[in-house]
């Protein structure tokens, strides 16, 4: 699970199977437990998602936090880089 702020999105497109697919930017900010102490954690991840979940998010304007559930996966299929695809989320603002 992921709390995060939208930051930036594509608009919505569709794979060659008809299928609704998003690419989207999302914001995290909190403050983590480790070895004893704080830590302060600051990032931005690319994200996907398709179907009905990228239609919701489409209509999303920039700026709404977001609760995501989902996993991790390489962000091309030749990449290194990760993206995290979204299979449920909630708005928390």
């Amino acid at each position: 699970m992921l709390d995060a702020t939208l930051a930036a999105r594509d608009d919505l497109r569709h794979t060659p199977a008809g299928i609704a697919a998003l690419s989207l930017t999302l914001m995290h900010a909190s403050e983590q437990s480790e070895a004893g102490g704080r830590r302060k954690v600051e990032l931005e991840i690319a994200a996907v998602a398709f179907g009905r979940i990228a239609e919701s998010l489409a209509r999303l304007a920039l700026g709404t936090a977001l609760r995501c559930e989902g996993f991790l996966a390489r962000r091309w299929r030749t990449g290194v880089t990760l993206a995290l695809h979204i299979e449920r989320f909630e708005v928390t603002n």
